[in-house]
């Protein structure tokens, strides 16, 4: 059997962790050729052990060296750093299928870089399509790739749109959990602390994606994202709070059918799904088992009491370079809230001043964006001082 040969950028963060689970499940059908981490070196070492890629790359030259040491002469993977090993895993010859897990900006690169070279692209990292979703979409078609997202959100889209024409589309409608604090007042908002904003009631991962949850910029970013991978108008994309999360987002069509993607609380189910597309294979991972659910109930988000879903909507609109100022002002207030320097409230205020305070560049290029990801960073650092020296005087 002619195994299928993988990258994985990400390999020890959960969806890294997770695909190679899948894999692991499927030894016979796939095999690693690269794996990059950024500085867990350790468990990426437990990684190259186990798969034997023929590439590991990492943040920097000292913690390459490092493990390089580690792994020993016996071991043949070839280890490389910073960006251009990102380039270099991202774009080998002989890959199939890039699996892009990294987080944040970080992932705009290798994912640009892999498209270019005819690389089909596995993206869980949203990130890239929020800040240069027009370059990536073009570029993919200019180079007859095929991106599938690995969201769970944007996986079932994917496959409620499968083989549909573009014009029986209604509407999208991302559904969210709602996150950790949907329930409480504004003004229990002001008092949560960190650990009770990283407590989801679902979903178990990173920080960063955690409280982007509990704010539900996490759900606009995916709206972003959605706009760019379904090539379909923001007015058309609704969102919509389903506390159960079993049914992870639905198609409405002009016929007024609505098709909908339904599993358990699993990403193992859209990664399998992404691994062996187009077909549709066997696995043994949790099934849904209707009788136990009880119901499932819906309602509209509160864009005032949740304002950073409606600030990535007005990114939207603004265009340009415009969400990439969303996107990085978001990682410094996240930042600050995790480093106990602002509350959680705060976080929309600092991504709102920062936007104000900018004009969008249309049509950029991807130095266009870096710099602007760049500006927002130093605007949005500002902001939180402005935050801290007005709470140390009162």
């Amino acid at each position: 059997m002619i195994k299928r040969k993988i990258v994985i950028l990400g390999s020890t963060g959960s969806i890294g962790k997770q695909t190679l689970e899948v894999i692991q499940d499927h030894a016979q059908e796939f095999e690693i050729l690269g794996l990059s981490a950024w500085e867990n070196i350790g468990l990426l070492k437990e990684q190259i052990i186990a798969f034997q890629p023929n590439i590991a790359v990492v943040k920097n030259e000292y913690l390459a060296r490092k493990l390089k040491n580690e792994l020993g002469d016996s071991v043949k993977t070839k280890v490389f750093w910073g960006i251009e090993g990102l380039k270099r895993v991202s774009t080998l010859d002989e890959a199939e299928l890039i699996v892009v897990a990294i987080t944040g900006i970080a992932s705009l690169i290798p994912t640009y870089e892999a498209i270019k070279n005819k690389k089909n692209i596995a993206l869980a990292s949203k990130e890239a399509l929020v800040v240069a979703g027009d370059i990536l979409i073009r570029e993919s078609k200019n180079q007859n790739v095929t991106i599938l997202p690995l969201d769970s959100e944007h996986s079932a889209i994917f496959q409620c749109l499968k083989d549909e024409p573009k014009n029986a589309i209604e509407k999208i409608i991302l559904t969210s959990s709602g996150g950790p604090l949907y329930n409480l007042t504004h003004s229990a908002l002001k008092q949560v602390t960190v650990q009770e904003a990283l407590n989801h009631p679902i979903w178990n991962m990173g920080d960063k994606i955690t409280i982007d949850s509990a704010t539900l910029m996490n759900k606009g970013l995916e709206v972003i994202e959605a706009r760019w991978l379904f090539d379909i108008l923001p007015k058309k994309i609704e969102v919509l709070i389903h506390p159960q999360s079993y049914i992870h987002s639905m198609v409405q069509f002009i016929d007024g059918t609505v098709l909908a993607q339904i599993s358990e609380h699993d990403m193992k189910i859209p990664i399998h799904f992404a691994l062996f597309y187009p077909s549709r294979t066997i696995n043994n991972y949790n099934r849904l088992d209707f009788n136990k659910i009880g119901q499932l109930t819906f309602k509209k988000p509160h864009f005032n009491k949740f304002p950073c879903l409606k600030l990535a909507y007005n990114a939207l609109e603004a265009g340009g370079t415009m969400p990439a100022v969303l996107n990085g002002a978001n990682d410094i207030a996240v930042s600050a809230f995790l480093n106990n320097q602002i509350d959680i409230t705060e976080i929309p205020t600092i991504i709102e001043n920062t936007m104000k305070d900018y004009t969008p560049i249309h049509n950029p290029s991807l130095n266009d964006i870096f710099e602007a990801d760049y500006w927002a960073r130093k605007k949005a650092l500002i902001w939180c001082e402005n935050i801290k020296l007005n709470l140390n005087q009162e």
